[in-house]
C-alpha cells in the first residue's frame, strides 16, 4: 500500500524541481528544496505537511486527524488516512502541502563533521 501511494505521488509531482525522497520514520519523505513536503507512513497513511496556519482547515478534511509522534501532536502535520486517497483527494492534499512548502526558502545542507 505504501508502494503503491509513493508511486502515485511520483505520478503527480515527481518532475518538479528540487524534489527528493528520504526514509524517515519508518516511511517514505518527499522534500522540496530540502523542505519536508509529505510523508508516507508504514500502513500507507499520507503525513499532510500543511502549516499552522493551515492546520485546523485541514483536520476537518475528510479522513484528516492529528499527526502525533511520540504521543504529541505536531502542529503544522496532519495524517490522512489511506482510504480517502482517490486521486483526486490525493492531488487536493498535495497541493495544499505544496502551498505551504513551496515558497519555502531551500534548506540549508548541514556541514558533516570532521
Amino acid at each position: 500500500m505504501a508502494d503503491e501511494l509513493a508511486d502515485r505521488i511520483r505520478a503527480e509531482i515527481g518532475g518538479l524541481p528540487g524534489l527528493g525522497e528520504i526514509r524517515m520514520m519508518g516511511g517514505l519523505c518527499f522534500t522540496l528544496h530540502g523542505n519536508m513536503l509529505v510523508g508516507i507512513m508504514k500502513g500507507g497513511d499520507l503525513l499532510a505537511r500543511v502549516g499552522a496556519d493551515g492546520y485546523d482547515a485541514a483536520l476537518e478534511r475528510p479522513g484528516a486527524g492529528p499527526m502525533e509522534f511520540t504521543g504529541r501532536p505536531m502542529k503544522g502535520f496532519v495524517n490522512v488516512d489511506a482510504g480517502v486517497l482517490d486521486d483526486a483527494t490525493l492531488k487536493e492534499w498535495l497541493s495544499s502541502c505544496l502551498a505551504f512548502v513551496g515558497p519555502m526558502p531551500p534548506k540549508e545542507k548541514k556541514a558533516k563533521k570532521t
